[in-house]
């Protein structure tokens, strides 16, 4: 049940006050008399005579009330030991204490103490020192669990919430991505304008869903649209709804929520939203699991407003084949905008954005680095910079050169040298003929991308070598002859060990799986096979991770696929071999270029080769 708003919350501190209160009333009362009385020996009147004239007692004081008496004696170690008495009536008792010029006796004269100082001392003050501590620990465990313990902010939504000033980006900060920023600046026109969109009775989409592999800047463009409307910017994780507590997740939400239409016009963004919003299968106990309940709130609060209201929901997920189709209808999330990984003209775009924040030279060519980067995601090229200028700092220069630049893209392919990795003059031979192989197979191809490095420099990665093929333009389709020429590539290390040493080694591990997966590919999902035709055999998972395919056919059919890729292999590693013994002069004349010089550019290969 929802707190009325009109009613005031109480502070936690004053049950805290209450309970103190209490506690220190219970101690006064019955706890420290028996405490105090504990201290003082109970005696009759006549052994208290007796200790008089026997010389034990040191001194004697009779109370306010004239009640009871206290006196004090020495004991054997040479301690004080108190006694008390009750009062007898005894004319002689102060004769008989004079008798005794060691005894100091006295009577405590009354004093009005203040009921004010009486109150401080006896009840506030150590009511303070009860408190003082419990309220620091509170405040310590508050601030240690993020204020969402079941304790301390149970149900907040514990979304990070920055204004416009404090996102500090925009879409000039995101380079490549222009589709994608083309899409959202509608969004942003609309948190500009509403009264545009309104005046012709179009309603903007309640929810963006961003999709697309890691590291391509779906977060960025998130803030970036936040930081071009100028409205605060709400950000969570997907993983922070998710609660062992029952009904936790879906609090949150309504929290979340909640603050957004205070805030608005806003944009809220949540990362990562396949974590609560996966299809619902029913997997839970009951059939609804703490995750679907979090979810179905998540449903129930989208419908909850309307476009108007100026609460724009952006999301980002790299597994949209996993989210719940009622999260994807329209309604919710209408517009779905890729990002993709860049290419050629944005990872350019993207260098150049993350360069203006280092000392960079004059004369560096990026769209040479570029162009080695085909793949990399903007993540991967914001390391770049930054490992090339790490680099430079290792040498004690100030500014960044091509050079650094070159060695990152290096780093980022197969990782740092290995200087101290030592290989005997045979296996250096082996490797330097192995990337030979590949490169000559490559250049001899019509269908094949120019090589542009070789090298026989250990990496971290555990490659020996490598042997880099860099096109001239990114290309979207993949033809059957360049498939094959590829593996025909791929298979031409392993050639040139077998056509010069007549043995093989285990240099060639990682080109046989990628060769296999490539053929596996061109039957099974591509078409490019005469035995199956046009017939899909295999599915794609997780396209954004990886891909990883499953197949979807009988047992006799995966056994003859196998044949049918064991067949290319096979023709593409025949293929090698004999384009390598046409070529066998030139391949002993780079290979010892290369032994001699590590790594060679590919302009260096290639002069030799058309020599």
């Amino acid at each position: 049940m929802n707190q009325d708003p009109k009613i005031p919350k109480r502070s936690p501190y004053l049950y805290y006050a209450i309970a103190a209160l209490v506690v220190m009333m219970l101690l006064n009362v019955f706890v420290m008399p028996k405490v105090n009385n504990a201290q003082i020996t109970q005696v009759d009147y006549s052994t208290f005579l007796q200790m008089i004239d026997d010389g034990k007692v040191d001194a004697v004081e009779l109370d306010e009330e004239g009640q009871e008496i206290l006196f004090s004696s020495t004991d054997e170690n040479g301690r004080s030991v108190y006694y008390s008495t009750g009062v007898w009536p005894d004319d002689n008792l102060v004769d008989r204490l004079s008798e005794h010029p060691d005894i100091k006796f006295n009577r405590v004269v009354p004093q009005e103490n203040s009921f004010l100082m009486t109150f401080l001392l006896t009840w506030l003050f150590p009511t303070l020192l009860l408190m003082l501590p419990l309220i620091l620990l509170s405040r310590y465990m508050q601030k240690k669990m993020g204020g969402n313990s079941m304790m301390f902010g149970m149900g907040k939504s514990g979304a990070k919430m920055y204004v416009a000033s404090q996102t500090g980006k925009t879409f000039a900060d995101v380079a490549g991505d222009e589709e994608a920023k083309e899409a959202l600046a509608e969004i942003v026109d609309f948190l500009h304008n509403p009264a545009k969109y309104n005046s012709i009775g179009a309603k903007m989409p309640k929810g963006v869903l961003l999709v697309g592999p890691p590291g391509t800047g779906k977060t960025l463009l998130a803030k970036a649209v936040a930081g071009e409307a100028g409205v605060p910017f709400f950000s969570i994780a997907g993983s922070e709804f998710v609660e062992m507590f029952v009904g936790q997740g879906a609090a949150r939400v309504r929290d979340l929520f909640k603050q957004a239409k205070e805030k608005a016009p806003c944009i809220v963004f949540i990362d990562e939203i396949d974590t609560i919003g996966k299809k619902r299968d029913g997997s839970g106990i009951g059939g609804n699991d703490e995750r679907e309940q979090t979810l179905n709130q998540l449903l129930s609060e989208m419908d909850g407003f309307d476009g108007s209201s100026g609460v724009v929901i952006l999301a980002a997920t790299n597994r949209p084949e996993t989210l719940d189709k009622a999260l994807l209808r329209p309604g919710r999330f209408d517009r779905r905008v890729p990002v993709e990984l860049p290419d050629l003209k944005a990872r350019e775009a993207i260098l150049k954005v993350h360069a203006k924040k280092v000392m960079m030279s004059d004369d560096i060519d990026y769209s040479a680095i570029a162009k080695a980067t085909a793949g990399c995601s903007g993540a991967e090229l914001a390391n770049l910079v930054n490992e090339a200028a790490l680099r430079a700092i290792k040498q004690n220069r100030r500014i960044v050169t091509q050079a650094d630049l070159t060695e990152s893209v290096d780093v980022i392919v197969a990782g740092y040298q290995r200087k101290n990795a030592v290989l005997t003059q045979h296996e250096k031979e082996v490797v330097a003929y192995h990337e030979v192989g590949h490169a000559l197979v490559a250049a001899k191809q019509s269908n094949s991308a120019p090589v542009t490095k070789i090298t026989i420099v250990p990496r971290t990665s555990g490659a020996l070598g490598y042997t880099m093929q860099t096109p001239d333009t990114d290309t979207v389709l993949l033809s059957k002859e360049e498939a094959l020429a590829k593996i025909a590539t791929l298979t031409g290390g392993r050639s040139a060990e077998e056509l010069v040493f007549g043995s093989v080694t285990s240099g060639a591990s990682n080109d046989i799986e990628q060769a296999t997966k490539l053929a596996r590919s061109m039957v099974t999902r591509l078409g490019m096979s005469e035995t199956f035709d046009m017939t899909a055999l295999e599915t794609v998972n997780n396209q954004y991770l990886g891909g990883d395919a499953s197949l979807a056919c009988s047992e006799t059919t995966s056994a003859q696929i196998d044949k049918e890729v064991v067949s290319l292999i096979r023709q593409a590693h025949e293929k090698a071999i004999n384009i390598l013994k046409e070529n066998n002069d030139k391949l002993h004349e780079i290979a010892h270029y290369l032994l001699e010089k590590e790594t060679i550019t590919g302009d260096e290969f290639m002069a030799i080769l058309n020599q």
